[in-house]
């Protein structure tokens, strides 16, 4: 995935700070759905594949080594499956952007990039079609 955007800190002397961006990386996550917009799409399913980038200031946690100051990864790994085995859409941008809204709403997750790949009902040979969204 993409690199995130560094944040700028308070401005010192005239002159911005830019901070680094931690992130937690969560790839390869499984799951079931019934995503898509043909019929036999949302009949039979499908399995997803959902890459997840969160950033976030993670220099407390890794100061304290407390798992209450960082971002819960085991909450963030069931909000995908929520979202994934949940309600089916038809596109995989809406399912990108219903995972983006719940992650966002973890504490302490600043910007959220997450990749949902599926294997399409087409004719060819190819691995997967991915959509990845990126959201502050």
């Amino acid at each position: 995935m993409a690199p995130g955007i560094p944040f700028v800190d308070v401005v010192r002397g005239g002159r911005p700070i830019i901070l680094p961006v931690d992130r937690i990386l969560m790839e390869g996550m499984a799951f079931f759905g019934r995503h898509g917009v043909f019929p036999a799409e949302r009949e039979l399913g499908a399995r997803f594949t959902v890459d997840v980038v969160l950033e976030g200031d993670l220099r407390a946690p890794g100061r304290s080594d407390r798992l209450e100051e960082t971002i819960d990864y085991a909450r963030a790994y069931n909000l995908v499956r929520e979202v994934v085995e949940g309600e089916p859409c038809h596109l995989l941008e809406a399912v990108a952007q219903r995972i983006a809204d719940r992650l966002l709403e973890l504490p302490r997750v600043e910007r959220a990039t997450i990749r949902v790949h599926k294997k399409p009902p087409l004719p060819g040979e190819f691995r997967s079609v991915a959509v990845e969204i990126s959201r502050p």
